[in-house]
């Protein structure tokens, strides 16, 4: 009898409710193995884990989605594209990918790393391998840095275990508390292994406020010359970006060996945005609502926000944060 006709007579027995005492010792062995790696296929299948089923690059569509859904940032989109690309299609990276973004509230800094997600992980945001770290959260209280850092590096040791395609999110940078980000340096330079642990293929990304005013004076001086905000390039923000961050004795990057010893690959910085950049927020909410884009009311739910300088109301104070609330009132 062929092994998957044993298998179906098992299973047309179980289900009978009838008892079975006939098998030789051979054939139960065979039965039971084939049951059980069956078993555990059916459970990979539906579960959730670190191979290509579950996680895997989607370049076409992450450049796609950064053209689509994220409106104003032609410097945050190219250097996130590219940084992505090269890295996932590296099959022995030296080091894993880390990248700042920097930027006043609703730029687009978490919406990014959602769309970084969703183009990696099957899962998206809520894949297990994704972990994201909210420093007024996870670490609110300065007496108790020296703990936060043996259980964020034991955290982060044991994800990376767990699948080397791990990613690690770490939102509001400009809070965390000073000198604990530095106690996971090391998973972010260039080993080999440490302790048996390879770190070189997950992605860390930090969000952080920090660093927003000096992208706003670049914004601001190319604007009042006349100049168009796609001329500003990154050599226009980088530099003064990571010395403002690292110098800010407020941010969780203040004199940090991450900028010290050059780990962190790209600073990128988002820009703030103006009326027509909130419009095309107003109108992509709408299309997410299964609504038929309404520039009335995009215009409506725009002009109802706040703007900055107050006499020529260039740019959104708060980008595209209340967006959702805004919509809610005018529809």
């Amino acid at each position: 009898m062929k092994v998957a006709h044993v298998i179906l007579l098992v299973l047309a027995f179980s289900t009978s409710g009838v008892v079975v005492h006939a098998f030789d010792p051979i054939t139960t062995t065979v039965v039971v193995g084939i049951g059980a790696t069956l078993g555990r296929t059916i459970y990979n299948y539906f579960r959730e884990s670190c191979d290509p089923k579950w996680i895997s690059f989607n370049s076409t569509g992450l450049q796609t989605d950064l053209e689509n859904k994220l409106f104003g940032q032609h410097i945050a989109s190219r250097i996130i594209f590219k940084a992505l690309n090269g890295f996932m299609n590296n099959e022995n990276p030296k080091k894993p990918l880390v990248l700042s973004l920097h930027g006043w509230t609703g730029t687009g800094k978490n919406f990014v790393s959602q769309l970084i997600a969703e183009n990696v992980y099957r899962e998206g945001m809520d894949s297990n391998f994704v972990h994201v770290f909210t420093s007024t959260l996870h670490f609110p209280h300065l007496s108790h840095v020296v703990n936060y850092k043996t259980q964020l590096q034991q955290w982060i040791k044991g994800n990376v275990s767990n699948c080397e395609r791990s990613m690690f999110i770490f939102d509001e940078m400009d809070k965390m508390q000073p000198g604990l980000i530095d106690s996971i340096k090391p998973y972010l330079d260039y080993y080999d292994k440490l302790d048996g642990v390879s770190y070189r293929k997950s992605i860390f990304i930090f969000l952080s406020n920090a660093g927003g005013e000096s992208i706003i004076q670049t914004t601001l001086d190319f604007w009042k010359a006349g100049r168009r905000r796609e001329d500003i390039e990154l050599k226009d923000l980088e530099t003064a970006l990571s010395l403002s961050v690292f110098n800010n004795d407020q941010s969780g990057f203040f004199r940090t060996s991450l900028i010290d010893k050059n780990l962190v690959d790209f600073f990128v910085p988002f820009l703030p945005l103006e009326y027509k950049h909130v419009i095309q927020c107003v109108t992509a909410g709408m299309v997410d609502r299964g609504m038929d884009p309404d520039l009335d009311v995009a215009d409506q739910v725009a002009r109802d926000l706040i703007y900055f300088p107050k006499s020529e109301r260039v740019f959104s104070v708060k980008g595209c944060k209340t967006i959702d609330s805004k919509l809610d009132y005018y529809t």
